[in-house]
């Protein structure tokens, strides 16, 4: 449980106006002084993003956010920060002073929390101190729209209802995905191309990588690990052809000529287009570079953040290999991290990473932001194999995808 990757967890966020008592609900669900209690408003200025498990749901992030009613200057943008967390959210809690009642800033939350289709529970707390009767929660619900629950941080009461009500509910579908499991079957061979180069980190797999090890192995085949210079004998002292070869996409052109045509080849990152997004869609954002030219505007974006190399893919790469296949001075800007900017109508292209480090719900809000703005997004893995002329092999596994491409 307490390896789980962040990005693999349920995202549970709790919000509400300051001295709601979102902090002491932390408390109460975790059974831990988690989040720091406090009478004065606003104690919670950033999002908390706490990793544990909650039973009987497993491994989540429970995120502590600012008061929806925050002021001044400050106060908006932290307040323009929780919003932010609406984008990853899986279920949302809504924890409303049961003294003070529902007002006009939870009617409106929890309208927007449901036009993005996220299951909502409305927390009345400290009913201790107003206490609510049957006929008070039937009421609240009604003028909601949503599950009340009756709650007490303090005293405890209230909190086992409130957790059986998130595992009912909540939405959750990131158990039943699968990274290359519909792509092989029990007793297959895959082989992973792992380079290890200075970019690599010391003395571990990256994210993806580690992901796809275990992917392969809950669907009964075996994970053959090994570098890009010893793939081709890799291959050979196998004693039997392996269903699928996945690669780093940097060392794409390598692997691509060691692999027999017959084998079928992705890559890490194009397999994660299609797990964390929409690998159709990124494929038609892709066929946008063709129409770059100078003075068009290409945003990198990075879901991590990294010391960069050298010769880093994301600041120095990709802007040289989309400056050749355009031949125009494009112009680039990079975002990194829990940052995607609102602005994005400003450019005719986003290239993204495989997302590995966000969970589904945070990348599937980029996309469908992009989308709204009409602005194409694409992926590192397949702009690398558009690049060294081998993106129809890479998409062979995907059949629909590869129909897209040849429109």
């Amino acid at each position: 449980m307490n390896n789980t990757p962040v990005s693999e967890r349920m995202h549970i966020a709790i919000f509400g106006r300051r001295n709601a008592g979102k902090s002491s609900l932390i408390n109460a669900l975790t059974g831990q002084e988690i989040a720091v209690v406090s009478d004065v408003p606003g104690t919670t200025t950033d999002p908390v993003y706490k990793t544990m498990e909650l039973l009987p749901i497993g491994p989540v992030v429970i995120i502590d956010t600012a008061g929806m009613d925050d002021e001044g200057d400050l106060g908006n943008l932290r307040v323009e920060k929780t919003y932010d967390v609406l984008r990853k959210t899986n279920f949302a809690i809504v924890v409303v002073n049961a003294q003070e009642g529902i007002t006009d800033f939870e009617l409106d939350f929890i309208k927007k929390v449901k036009s993005r289709d996220i299951p909502v529970v409305c927390a009345m707390n400290k009913v201790d101190l107003r206490p609510l009767s049957g006929d008070d929660i039937i009421e609240i619900r009604n003028k909601v729209g949503i599950p009340v629950i009756g709650i007490s941080s303090l005293l405890k009461t209230g909190i086992e209802e409130l957790k059986k009500n998130i595992s009912e509910n909540a939405v959750y579908d990131d158990k039943d995905l699968s990274i290359c499991g519909d792509l092989i079957k029990p007793g297959d061979f895959v082989v992973l191309v792992t380079p290890i180069d200075k970019a690599a980190p010391k003395g571990r797999l990256i994210l993806p990588q580690q992901q796809t090890i275990r992917d392969i192995i809950e669907n009964d085949a075996m994970a053959v690990v090994t570098k890009e210079y010893e793939l081709k004998e890799t291959i050979e002292n196998l004693n039997k052809r392996p269903s699928l070869v996945i690669t780093d996409s940097q060392a794409f052109l390598k692997v691509s000529a060691d692999v027999p045509e017959d084998i079928p080849l992705t890559s890490f990152s194009i397999l994660f287009a299609r797990y964390k997004g929409e690998l159709m869609e990124m494929v038609r954002g892709l066929k946008k570079i063709e129409n770059l030219k100078s003075g068009s505007k290409v945003l990198v974006v990075e879901g991590c953040t990294h010391h960069r190399q050298a010769d880093d893919i994301g600041k120095v790469k990709i802007p040289r290999w989309v400056r050749q296949l355009s031949g125009g001075e494009v112009e680039f800007e990079w975002a990194s991290g829990n940052f995607f900017p609102k602005d994005i109508d400003k450019y005719d292209l986003i290239i993204h990473c495989g997302g590995c480090m966000l969970n589904k719900q945070e990348m599937q809000y980029r996309i469908n932001f992009s989308k709204a703005n009409n602005v194409a997004i694409t992926n590192y893995g397949m702009l690398i194999a558009y690049v060294q002329g081998i993106l129809e092999r890479a998409l062979a596994p995907f059949p629909l995808a590869l129909m897209i491409l040849e429109e």
